[in-house]
């Protein structure tokens, strides 16, 4: 049996469910977290993660992306 965790409760996602949940495009998000400072990707080897309580912050105190 395989367990879904729904996106608004996982701490960590890929590209896609971070497009989902925030409405931002998955290229919009790739050139963001490319940046040296960007404090919401987890990088896991060659495996880009999306911190969704650090993005959630991020999408707060940004005016314009």
């Amino acid at each position: 049996m395989k367990y879904e965790v729904p996106i608004w409760e996982k701490s960590n996602l890929n590209l896609e469910e971070a497009a989902t949940y925030s409405g931002i495009g998955i290229n919009k998000l790739r050139r963001i977290s490319d940046k040296e400072d960007c404090s919401f990707v987890l990088w896991i080897g060659s495996k880009r993660l999306i911190k969704r309580r650090k993005l959630d912050e991020y999408i707060e105190n940004t005016y314009s992306i």
